[in-house]
């Protein structure tokens, strides 16, 4: 499968409602968890980074269910890692799932940790046994 990925635009904030009206993606669609999140010279995020070192979150993957299962998540996440490291990112975070065998679609949101491993992503807390803090240095 050929994929593109491209950052979320306000041009392309159709893309991202059709994307949350897809078969299987229903759960998305009253999902607006971190709109309460902006970039900003405030202050840390939640995670504990310190003023001297933003953090930028990846939070969640959506993927059609037609789609699950052939690297689309992997690409998305790539993509991510990419455009972070192009606008000057120090540090990218994430708390991917960290289950034994295959987890259920709708609990499979915040990503493999096996997908950020393959990426780089390194292991650095785990406050939940199976929800662990995982962080590159995309530099």
């Amino acid at each position: 499968m050929k994929l593109t990925v491209l950052p979320l635009t306000p041009e392309r904030w159709p893309d991202l409602e059709a994307l949350f009206n897809a078969k299987g993606c229903s759960v998305a669609r009253g999902c607006w968890c971190m709109h309460y999140r902006r970039s900003s010279a405030r202050g840390s995020l939640p995670s504990g980074t310190t003023r001297a070192q933003p953090v930028w979150s990846v939070i969640c993957f959506v993927v059609p269910s037609e789609y699950r299962g052939q690297g689309v998540a992997q690409a998305l996440l790539d993509g991510a890692i990419a455009y972070a490291r192009k606008r000057g990112a120090t540090l990218l975070e994430a708390c991917p799932v960290d289950k034994p065998g295959r987890s259920g679609d709708d609990q499979m949101w915040f990503g493999a940790k096996s997908m950020y491993d393959r990426a780089g992503f390194k292991e650095v807390a785990r406050r939940k046994p199976r929800r662990p803090v995982v962080r590159l240095k995309p530099a």
